[in-house]
Protein backbone atom coordinates (compact mmCIF):
# COMPACT_ATOMS: atom_id res chain seq x y z
CA UNK A 1 0.00 0.00 0.00
CA UNK A 2 1.35 3.13 -1.15
CA UNK A 3 0.95 6.25 1.49
CA UNK A 4 1.85 9.62 0.87
CA UNK A 5 4.58 11.46 2.94
CA UNK A 6 1.87 13.62 4.94
CA UNK A 7 -0.33 10.90 6.06
CA UNK A 8 -0.29 8.46 8.47
CA UNK A 9 -2.14 5.47 7.75
CA UNK A 10 -2.96 2.79 10.27
CA UNK A 11 -5.39 0.08 11.89
CA UNK A 12 -5.96 -1.25 15.38
CA UNK A 13 -7.96 -4.38 16.30
CA UNK A 14 -10.23 -4.92 19.06
CA UNK A 15 -10.53 -8.68 19.85
CA UNK A 16 -13.20 -9.88 21.72
CA UNK A 17 -13.37 -11.97 25.07
CA UNK A 18 -16.39 -14.41 25.99
CA UNK A 19 -18.89 -11.70 27.64
CA UNK A 20 -21.99 -13.18 29.30
CA UNK A 21 -22.63 -16.23 31.37
CA UNK A 22 -25.77 -17.89 32.40
CA UNK A 23 -27.25 -17.24 35.93
CA UNK A 24 -28.40 -20.63 35.98
CA UNK A 25 -26.14 -23.95 35.33
CA UNK A 26 -27.30 -25.82 31.79
CA UNK A 27 -29.01 -29.06 32.10
CA UNK A 28 -28.55 -32.20 29.72
CA UNK A 29 -29.33 -32.11 25.94
CA UNK A 30 -33.57 -32.16 24.93
CA UNK A 31 -34.07 -35.47 23.78
CA UNK A 32 -36.25 -33.35 20.66
CA UNK A 33 -36.29 -29.77 19.12
CA UNK A 34 -38.31 -27.83 21.86
CA UNK A 35 -41.44 -25.93 19.98
CA UNK A 36 -43.48 -23.72 21.87
CA UNK A 37 -41.02 -20.70 22.28
CA UNK A 38 -41.88 -17.30 22.74
CA UNK A 39 -41.74 -14.40 19.64
CA UNK A 40 -39.15 -12.32 20.05
CA UNK A 41 -39.46 -8.51 19.33
CA UNK A 42 -36.09 -6.19 19.93
CA UNK A 43 -34.92 -6.01 22.94
CA UNK A 44 -33.42 -2.63 22.55
CA UNK A 45 -34.60 0.67 22.00
CA UNK A 46 -32.07 1.77 19.08
CA UNK A 47 -32.15 1.51 15.01
CA UNK A 48 -30.11 -1.38 13.83
CA UNK A 49 -27.50 -0.11 11.84
CA UNK A 50 -27.12 3.01 12.66
CA UNK A 51 -27.58 3.59 16.60
CA UNK A 52 -26.68 0.14 17.71
CA UNK A 53 -25.69 -3.11 15.74
CA UNK A 54 -25.46 -6.61 15.72
CA UNK A 55 -21.65 -7.45 16.88
CA UNK A 56 -21.95 -10.93 17.91
CA UNK A 57 -24.46 -14.14 17.14
CA UNK A 58 -24.47 -17.12 18.50
CA UNK A 59 -21.71 -19.73 18.10
CA UNK A 60 -23.43 -21.84 14.87
CA UNK A 61 -20.07 -24.48 14.94
CA UNK A 62 -20.29 -27.55 16.96
CA UNK A 63 -16.40 -27.92 17.75
CA UNK A 64 -13.55 -25.78 18.28
CA UNK A 65 -14.17 -23.48 15.36
CA UNK A 66 -16.55 -20.52 15.15
CA UNK A 67 -19.05 -19.63 12.69
CA UNK A 68 -22.24 -17.33 12.55
CA UNK A 69 -25.84 -18.79 11.34
CA UNK A 70 -24.98 -17.04 8.03
CA UNK A 71 -21.54 -18.84 7.61
CA UNK A 72 -19.68 -15.33 9.07
CA UNK A 73 -17.79 -14.52 11.75
CA UNK A 74 -19.55 -12.20 13.55
CA UNK A 75 -19.33 -14.76 16.95
CA UNK A 76 -16.49 -16.41 18.37
CA UNK A 77 -16.53 -19.63 19.76
CA UNK A 78 -18.62 -21.00 22.38
CA UNK A 79 -21.00 -17.37 22.71
CA UNK A 80 -24.31 -18.17 23.02
CA UNK A 81 -25.74 -15.06 22.92
CA UNK A 82 -26.68 -12.10 20.88
CA UNK A 83 -24.88 -9.19 21.25
CA UNK A 84 -26.68 -5.82 20.57
CA UNK A 85 -23.23 -3.37 20.90
CA UNK A 86 -23.41 1.06 20.91
CA UNK A 87 -20.93 2.71 19.07
CA UNK A 88 -19.64 4.71 22.16
CA UNK A 89 -19.35 5.25 25.46
CA UNK A 90 -21.37 8.73 24.87
CA UNK A 91 -23.99 6.63 23.42
CA UNK A 92 -24.01 4.26 26.47
CA UNK A 93 -23.52 7.56 29.19
CA UNK A 94 -27.01 9.35 27.08
CA UNK A 95 -29.05 6.22 27.74
CA UNK A 96 -30.73 3.03 25.66
CA UNK A 97 -33.28 1.21 26.70
CA UNK A 98 -33.12 -2.97 26.96
CA UNK A 99 -36.73 -3.82 26.94
CA UNK A 100 -38.60 -7.51 27.60
CA UNK A 101 -38.31 -9.33 24.15
CA UNK A 102 -41.61 -11.07 24.98
CA UNK A 103 -44.00 -11.22 27.66
CA UNK A 104 -43.58 -12.61 30.63
CA UNK A 105 -41.82 -12.47 34.61
CA UNK A 106 -39.41 -11.54 36.44
CA UNK A 107 -37.46 -13.96 38.16
CA UNK A 108 -33.76 -13.02 38.82
CA UNK A 109 -32.15 -9.49 39.02
CA UNK A 110 -28.67 -8.36 39.11
CA UNK A 111 -27.34 -4.90 39.74
CA UNK A 112 -24.40 -3.25 41.53
CA UNK A 113 -21.12 -3.85 39.17
CA UNK A 114 -19.39 -1.37 37.63
CA UNK A 115 -19.42 0.07 33.91
CA UNK A 116 -15.89 -0.92 33.45
CA UNK A 117 -14.33 -2.98 30.52
CA UNK A 118 -12.14 -5.94 31.14
CA UNK A 119 -9.34 -4.03 29.72
CA UNK A 120 -9.11 -2.14 32.87
CA UNK A 121 -10.75 -4.54 35.55
CA UNK A 122 -9.06 -7.74 34.46
CA UNK A 123 -12.30 -9.33 34.45
CA UNK A 124 -15.26 -9.85 36.47
CA UNK A 125 -15.94 -12.31 39.16
CA UNK A 126 -16.14 -16.42 38.73
CA UNK A 127 -20.09 -16.59 38.07
CA UNK A 128 -20.52 -13.29 37.40
CA UNK A 129 -19.42 -12.77 34.09
CA UNK A 130 -22.46 -11.39 32.84
CA UNK A 131 -22.77 -8.01 35.20
CA UNK A 132 -25.62 -6.36 35.90
CA UNK A 133 -28.51 -8.87 34.52
CA UNK A 134 -32.12 -9.66 33.86
CA UNK A 135 -33.46 -12.87 33.36
CA UNK A 136 -37.31 -13.25 32.24
CA UNK A 137 -40.06 -16.62 32.42
CA UNK A 138 -42.03 -16.75 29.61
CA UNK A 139 -43.78 -20.60 30.57
CA UNK A 140 -43.39 -23.43 29.53
CA UNK A 141 -39.38 -23.65 30.69
CA UNK A 142 -38.52 -20.78 27.85
CA UNK A 143 -36.88 -17.76 29.47
CA UNK A 144 -34.64 -15.10 28.28
CA UNK A 145 -31.48 -13.27 29.96
CA UNK A 146 -30.23 -9.25 29.22
CA UNK A 147 -26.82 -9.29 30.43
CA UNK A 148 -23.83 -6.33 30.59
CA UNK A 149 -26.75 -3.97 31.96
CA UNK A 150 -25.50 -0.10 33.32
CA UNK A 151 -25.17 -0.26 36.75
CA UNK A 152 -28.13 1.28 38.37
CA UNK A 153 -30.64 1.12 35.47
CA UNK A 154 -32.44 -2.00 36.06
CA UNK A 155 -36.07 -0.86 36.57
CA UNK A 156 -37.63 -3.82 37.54
CA UNK A 157 -37.99 -6.53 40.44
CA UNK A 158 -38.53 -10.46 40.57
CA UNK A 159 -42.21 -10.93 40.18
CA UNK A 160 -43.14 -7.89 38.00
CA UNK A 161 -44.92 -8.80 34.79
CA UNK A 162 -43.86 -7.39 32.20
CA UNK A 163 -45.30 -7.33 28.55
CA UNK A 164 -42.77 -7.27 25.00
CA UNK A 165 -41.64 -3.67 24.84
CA UNK A 166 -41.79 -2.98 28.92
CA UNK A 167 -37.99 -1.14 29.72
CA UNK A 168 -35.76 -3.51 31.93
CA UNK A 169 -32.21 -1.16 32.16
CA UNK A 170 -30.46 -0.22 30.36
CA UNK A 171 -27.53 -1.34 27.72
CA UNK A 172 -24.30 -1.24 30.02
CA UNK A 173 -20.41 -2.69 30.54
CA UNK A 174 -21.06 -4.40 33.35
CA UNK A 175 -19.14 -8.23 33.54
CA UNK A 176 -16.87 -9.44 31.26
CA UNK A 177 -16.97 -6.96 28.07
CA UNK A 178 -14.67 -4.69 26.41
CA UNK A 179 -17.69 -2.62 24.48
CA UNK A 180 -21.13 -1.68 25.81
CA UNK A 181 -23.54 -3.75 24.80
CA UNK A 182 -26.74 -6.15 25.80
CA UNK A 183 -26.07 -9.55 25.38
CA UNK A 184 -29.32 -11.04 24.93
CA UNK A 185 -30.38 -14.66 25.46
CA UNK A 186 -32.94 -17.22 25.01
CA UNK A 187 -33.05 -20.33 27.09
CA UNK A 188 -35.75 -23.34 26.85
CA UNK A 189 -35.47 -25.98 29.95
CA UNK A 190 -31.66 -24.27 30.45
CA UNK A 191 -30.35 -25.11 27.31
CA UNK A 192 -29.12 -21.93 24.98
CA UNK A 193 -31.10 -21.56 21.35
CA UNK A 194 -29.73 -19.53 18.33
CA UNK A 195 -33.13 -17.22 18.12
CA UNK A 196 -32.12 -16.77 14.60
CA UNK A 197 -32.52 -20.42 13.78
CA UNK A 198 -34.62 -21.72 16.90
CA UNK A 199 -31.74 -24.35 17.04
CA UNK A 200 -29.85 -25.19 20.38
CA UNK A 201 -26.49 -23.89 20.68
CA UNK A 202 -23.22 -25.90 19.71
CA UNK A 203 -25.22 -28.88 18.78
CA UNK A 204 -25.92 -30.65 15.31
CA UNK A 205 -23.79 -29.38 12.08
CA UNK A 206 -22.59 -25.97 10.98
CA UNK A 207 -24.77 -24.37 8.78
CA UNK A 208 -24.07 -24.65 5.25
CA UNK A 209 -21.85 -21.84 3.46
CA UNK A 210 -23.65 -21.93 -0.21
CA UNK A 211 -24.88 -18.40 0.58
CA UNK A 212 -23.37 -14.69 0.18
CA UNK A 213 -22.87 -13.85 4.02
CA UNK A 214 -24.13 -10.53 2.79
CA UNK A 215 -27.86 -11.76 1.57
CA UNK A 216 -27.94 -14.18 4.00
CA UNK A 217 -31.94 -15.18 4.25
CA UNK A 218 -33.09 -15.57 7.70
CA UNK A 219 -33.69 -18.75 8.90
CA UNK A 220 -37.30 -20.23 8.72
CA UNK A 221 -36.98 -21.65 12.30
CA UNK A 222 -35.92 -18.35 13.42
CA UNK A 223 -37.94 -17.10 16.79
CA UNK A 224 -37.78 -13.16 15.90
CA UNK A 225 -41.08 -11.88 15.03
CA UNK A 226 -42.24 -10.59 11.09
CA UNK A 227 -41.09 -7.03 12.52
CA UNK A 228 -37.91 -8.21 14.14
CA UNK A 229 -37.10 -9.97 11.17
CA UNK A 230 -36.86 -7.23 9.05
CA UNK A 231 -34.69 -4.88 10.97
CA UNK A 232 -32.16 -7.85 11.99
CA UNK A 233 -31.21 -8.22 8.30
CA UNK A 234 -27.85 -9.78 8.65
CA UNK A 235 -25.09 -7.43 7.81
CA UNK A 236 -21.52 -8.95 7.88
CA UNK A 237 -19.62 -5.34 8.05
CA UNK A 238 -20.64 -1.69 9.16
CA UNK A 239 -19.08 1.57 10.10
CA UNK A 240 -19.53 2.61 13.74
CA UNK A 241 -18.40 5.79 13.36
CA UNK A 242 -15.95 8.19 11.76
CA UNK A 243 -15.26 12.02 11.56
CA UNK A 244 -12.12 14.39 11.73
CA UNK A 245 -10.24 15.43 15.38
CA UNK A 246 -7.78 17.85 16.36
CA UNK A 247 -4.89 15.63 16.86
CA UNK A 248 -3.31 12.23 15.56
CA UNK A 249 -6.62 10.04 15.73
CA UNK A 250 -6.67 7.63 19.11
CA UNK A 251 -8.97 4.70 19.43
CA UNK A 252 -9.24 5.01 23.04
CA UNK A 253 -10.77 8.56 22.61
CA UNK A 254 -12.84 7.65 19.68
CA UNK A 255 -14.37 4.70 21.53
CA UNK A 256 -15.60 7.26 24.28
CA UNK A 257 -17.00 9.35 22.05
CA UNK A 258 -14.59 12.07 22.32
CA UNK A 259 -14.58 13.20 18.40
CA UNK A 260 -18.21 12.68 17.96
CA UNK A 261 -20.70 15.77 16.82
CA UNK A 262 -18.50 18.32 17.84
CA UNK A 263 -16.89 21.50 15.57
CA UNK A 264 -13.19 21.73 14.78
CA UNK A 265 -11.04 24.89 15.35
CA UNK A 266 -10.45 26.10 11.88
CA UNK A 267 -6.45 27.13 13.17
CA UNK A 268 -5.92 23.42 14.06
CA UNK A 269 -2.57 22.12 12.94
CA UNK A 270 -3.32 19.31 12.10
CA UNK A 271 -6.20 17.32 11.11
CA UNK A 272 -7.10 13.63 11.93
CA UNK A 273 -9.08 11.60 10.00
CA UNK A 274 -10.72 8.26 11.60
CA UNK A 275 -13.30 5.41 10.84
CA UNK A 276 -14.05 2.11 13.35
CA UNK A 277 -15.67 -1.00 11.11
CA UNK A 278 -17.08 -3.84 12.67
CA UNK A 279 -16.85 -7.36 11.06
CA UNK A 280 -14.22 -6.80 8.34
CA UNK A 281 -13.29 -9.85 6.73
CA UNK A 282 -9.87 -10.49 5.06
CA UNK A 283 -9.38 -8.88 1.89
CA UNK A 284 -11.61 -6.32 1.91
CA UNK A 285 -10.21 -2.61 1.20
CA UNK A 286 -11.00 0.48 2.99
CA UNK A 287 -11.00 3.60 1.51
CA UNK A 288 -11.20 6.98 3.68
CA UNK A 289 -11.69 10.15 1.74
CA UNK A 290 -11.96 13.60 3.18
CA UNK A 291 -13.38 16.53 0.95
CA UNK A 292 -13.61 20.14 1.99
CA UNK A 293 -15.92 22.98 2.05
CA UNK A 294 -15.08 23.89 -1.81
CA UNK A 295 -16.16 20.27 -3.20
CA UNK A 296 -11.75 19.75 -2.95
CA UNK A 297 -10.45 16.46 -2.22
CA UNK A 298 -8.28 16.79 0.59
CA UNK A 299 -6.78 13.38 1.42
CA UNK A 300 -7.42 9.55 0.06
CA UNK A 301 -6.45 6.45 1.93
CA UNK A 302 -6.75 3.30 0.85
CA UNK A 303 -5.70 -0.58 3.34
CA UNK A 304 -6.84 -4.34 2.99
CA UNK A 305 -8.07 -6.21 6.01
CA UNK A 306 -5.16 -8.31 6.60
CA UNK A 307 -7.33 -11.13 8.59
CA UNK A 308 -11.05 -11.51 9.86
CA UNK A 309 -11.18 -9.05 12.91
CA UNK A 310 -14.21 -8.29 15.37
CA UNK A 311 -13.43 -4.70 14.71
CA UNK A 312 -10.85 -2.65 12.83
CA UNK A 313 -9.66 1.23 14.21
CA UNK A 314 -8.47 3.05 10.82
CA UNK A 315 -6.83 6.60 11.22
CA UNK A 316 -4.36 9.23 9.37
CA UNK A 317 -4.15 12.78 9.54
CA UNK A 318 -3.79 15.72 7.11
CA UNK A 319 -1.98 18.28 6.94
CA UNK A 320 -2.45 22.26 6.12
CA UNK A 321 -1.78 22.33 2.11
CA UNK A 322 -0.85 26.19 3.41
CA UNK A 323 0.27 28.11 5.88
CA UNK A 324 -3.03 29.79 8.03
CA UNK A 325 -6.35 28.76 9.09
CA UNK A 326 -8.28 25.52 7.23
CA UNK A 327 -11.37 26.84 5.26
CA UNK A 328 -14.23 27.35 7.68
CA UNK A 329 -17.33 24.95 6.61
CA UNK A 330 -18.74 21.60 6.33
CA UNK A 331 -15.79 18.74 6.01
CA UNK A 332 -17.02 15.04 4.32
CA UNK A 333 -15.80 12.44 5.88
CA UNK A 334 -16.44 9.19 3.40
CA UNK A 335 -16.02 5.56 4.19
CA UNK A 336 -16.18 2.48 1.51
CA UNK A 337 -16.13 -0.89 1.96
CA UNK A 338 -15.55 -3.06 -0.77
CA UNK A 339 -15.63 -7.29 -0.74
CA UNK A 340 -14.62 -8.67 -3.94
CA UNK A 341 -16.06 -5.96 -6.83
CA UNK A 342 -18.82 -5.33 -4.75
CA UNK A 343 -19.56 -2.31 -2.01
CA UNK A 344 -20.51 -3.28 1.26
CA UNK A 345 -21.29 -0.23 2.26
CA UNK A 346 -20.42 3.94 1.29
CA UNK A 347 -21.11 6.28 4.55
CA UNK A 348 -20.60 9.85 4.51
CA UNK A 349 -20.11 11.82 8.22
CA UNK A 350 -19.95 16.09 8.12
CA UNK A 351 -17.61 18.01 10.70
CA UNK A 352 -18.18 21.45 10.47
CA UNK A 353 -14.66 23.77 11.15
CA UNK A 354 -15.19 27.32 12.60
Amino acid sequence: MRVPVHYRWGFAALLFLPSAGAVQSPAAPPAAPPVGAPVLELPVRCRIGAECFVQNYVDADPGPGMQDFACGRLTYDGHKGTDFRLPDLEAMRRGVAVVAAAPGTVTRVRDGMEDVSIRQSGGAPAGREAGNAVVVDHGNGWETQYSHLKRGSIEVRPGDRVEAGTPLAEVGLSGNTEFPHVDFGIRHDGHTLDPYTGKEAGTGEAPACAVDQGKAPMPSGTLWSDAARRTLAYRPSALLGAGLAPEAPKAEVARDGGYGGKSLPADAPTLGVWAELMGGRQGDRVTLEVTGPDGRRLSRNEGAVPRPLAVLFFGTEVKKPAPGSWLPGPYRVTVTLRHGDGTVFREERRVELR
